[in-house]
C-alpha cells in the first residue's frame, strides 16, 4: 500500500477499506494530465524561488521520464498505489531522490485531482467537439447533395407535408451545431485552473497561481479556493450537454432504423454497419443505429448520477466526489463511439430517392396545396379543407393518388378546380413555393447551405488556429 499520508496514524488500513477507498484502477487514465500539471507546478516553485532551479530540473526530467515510459509501457501503473498522484510522486522520488518528495509542495491532493479532472474533461471535450464537426461535415454533403430529393415530411408518424431530404437533415445539421455550441460554452466557463487552491484554504506558499494558469493553457486561475476544490459543475454541464448528443443522435438513429425497414425501404445501410441473423438468413440489421439508441440511456445515467452524488454535499471536499469519475470516462468514451460509428454509418448509407418521392405522393402530402389552391381562388379555408379530406377519402378507396385522380371527381366537389390543379399539387411546386427563410425550397436551402458552409470553414479555422471560439 503506497500512501500520501500515515503519520498521524497507528493501525494499518484495513485491507478491504485500502481497496474501498483507493481510486488507481480508474483515475490511471489521469497520468497525462497529472504529470502535465505537476511539471507546471514545478516550474512556478522555481519561479517564485520556493525550489531550486537545480531542483525544479531534476524533478522535471523525472516526471518527463516518468511520462515517456508510461507512454512506450516500459512502466506499469500497478494496483499498490492508492491512487495516481502516489504512484507518480513515489516513482519520482525512487527515481531522483530526496528532491522528489519537494513535489507535493504548496499543494494538496484536493487541488491536484480537481486539476486532473479539468485538463482531462477540457481534453475530451476539445476531442468530442472536433467529432461533432466531422459530423456536421457528414450532413452537409449530403444535404448539399439533395435539394432536390423529395420526401415526405412527418408529424405523429403520419405524412404530413413534402419536404426535401437536404431540409430534413438540416434539422440535424441545427441540432449537432447546437451540441458543439454547448460544448464550447462549457470549455470557456471551465477554463479556471484550481492549482493552488490547497486543500480548501489556499497555502502559506507565495505561489504565482496565474503563471500556473498560463503554462496549463487556462484563462486565469479561480477566484475561490473552497470551490475550486469542490466545483464538480463543469462534469455535470459536459454529461448535460452529452445527453443531449445522444438525444439527438438517438432520434436520428430511430429515423434510420424506421427508414431502413421492409415498411419504408428510404435508405439501405451499408455491410460494413449492419449485422445478420443467426437463425434467418435473410434479415440485415440497423445494429450500430440501435445500439446508439440503446447507449443513451447509459449517458442519461451518468448524468443523474453526479447530479445525485453532488446534490447532499457540504463544503468543500468529500470523499463522495470520487464518484465523479468512473462514470464521466464511461460517458466520453461511449459519446465519442457513438458519434465517430453514426458518422460512418451515415456517410455509408445509401438513399433511395425515387421510393422516398413515391411515399411522398401516395401519402397525400399535398393534400394542403390542394386546399391553399382553392383558398387562393376564393373558396374559404374551412370550406377548402372539407373538400379536399373528401376528396382523399376518394383517393384512398381506389388507391390512388391526388395527382392521379380523374378531373370528373375534382369537379364533383367544387367547380374551381381546373387543370392547372395537377402543376399546382405536384411535388415540385409543393416545395419550390415554400421561400420563407428556414422552409425547404430550393432557392431557400441554397442559401441556407451556404451559411453552413461559412460556419464549416469557420470552425476548420478556428480549429487550425488551435484556439477556441467565444475565448
Amino acid at each position: 500500500m503506497a500512501q500520501l499520508w500515515g503519520g498521524r496514524f497507528t493501525k494499518k488500513t484495513d485491507e478491504l477499506v485500502y481497496n474501498f477507498n483507493a481510486s488507481i484502477t480508474f483515475d490511471r487514465k489521469f497520468y497525462e494530465q497529472d504529470i502535465r500539471g505537476s511539471r507546471a507546478h514545478v516550474s512556478m516553485l522555481a519561479k517564485q524561488g520556493i525550489l531550486t532551479r537545480e531542483e525544479a530540473a531534476v524533478i522535471d526530467e523525472g516526471l518527463a521520464s516518468i511520462l515517456r515510459d508510461v507512454r512506450e509501457g516500459t512502466l506499469a501503473i500497478t494496483e499498490e498505489y492508492e491512487d495516481i498522484h502516489s504512484f507518480v510522486e513515489a516513482v519520482l522520488t525512487e527515481r531522483v531522490g530526496e528532491a522528489g518528495k519537494k513535489l507535493h509542495t504548496g499543494r494538496s491532493r484536493n487541488d491536484q485531482v480537481a486539476l486532473d479532472m479539468k485538463l482531462y474533461v477540457r481534453d475530451e471535450l476539445d476531442e468530442t467537439r472536433e467529432l461533432l464537426v466531422r459530423l456536421l461535415d457528414a450532413v452537409l454533403t449530403i444535404m448539399k447533395e439533395n435539394t432536390h430529393t423529395f420526401m415526405p415530411g412527418f408529424t405523429h408518424l403520419q405524412k404530413a407535408q413534402p419536404v426535401t431530404l437536404a431540409h430534413h437533415l438540416g434539422a440535424y445539421f441545427e441540432m449537432f451545431r447546437r451540441d458543439t455550441e454547448r460544448l464550447t460554452d462549457i470549455r470557456r466557463r471551465m477554463n479556471l485552473c484550481p492549482l493552488g487552491a490547497g486543500a480548501l484554504a489556499g497555502t502559506t506558499y507565495p505561489l504565482d497561481r496565474a503563471y500556473t494558469a498560463e503554462l496549463l493553457g487556462f484563462d486565469g486561475p479561480t477566484r475561490n479556493s473552497m470551490d475550486s476544490v469542490s466545483d464538480r459543475d463543469y462534469v455535470i454541464e459536459l454529461l448535460s450537454a452529452f445527453s443531449t448528443v445522444m438525444m439527438h443522435l438517438s432520434r436520428f438513429s430511430e429515423e434510420i432504423i424506421l427508414w431502413n425497414s421492409n415498411e419504408y425501404r428510404f435508405v439501405e445501410i451499408d455491410d460494413s454497419y449492419s449485422t445478420g441473423s443467426s437463425i434467418m438468413p435473410q434479415k440485415k440489421n440497423p445494429d450500430i443505429a440501435e445500439l446508439v439508441r440503446g447507449k443513451t440511456g447509459r449517458v442519461y445515467g451518468a448524468l443523474m448520477s453526479i447530479l445525485t452524488t453532488m446534490k447532499g454535499i457540504p463544503l468543500a471536499y468529500n470523499k463522495d466526489m470520487q464518484e465523479d469519475k468512473e462514470l464521466t470516462f464511461d460517458a466520453i468514451d461511449t459519446v465519442k463511439g457513438c458519434i465517430a460509428l453514426f458518422t460512418g454509418m451515415l456517410c455509408s448509407m445509401r438513399f433511395n430517392k425515387e421510393i422516398m418521392e413515391r411515399s411522398a405522393c401516395r401519402g397525400f402530402t399535398n393534400a394542403t396545396d390542394a386546399a391553399d389552391y382553392l383558398v387562393n381562388r376564393g373558396v374559404p379555408f374551412r370550406d377548402a379543407h372539407g373538400i379536399v379530406g373528401r376528396l382523399v377519402l376518394t383517393c384512398i378507396d381506389r388507391g390512388i393518388s391526388l395527382d392521379e385522380l380523374p378531373m370528373e371527381e375534382y369537379k364533383k366537389e367544387s367547380e374551381v378546380f381546373g387543370e392547372d390543379i395537377y402543376e399546382a399539387i405536384s411535388l415540385k411546386t409543393c416545395v419550390e413555393k415554400r421561400m420563407t427563410y428556414g422552409a425547404p425550397g430550393p432557392e431557400m436551402m441554397e442559401r441556407v447551405i451556404r451559411e453552413y458552409e461559412d460556419y464549416m470553414r469557420q470552425n476548420r479555422k478556428t480549429a487550425a488556429e488551435g484556439g477556441h471560439e467565444n475565448e
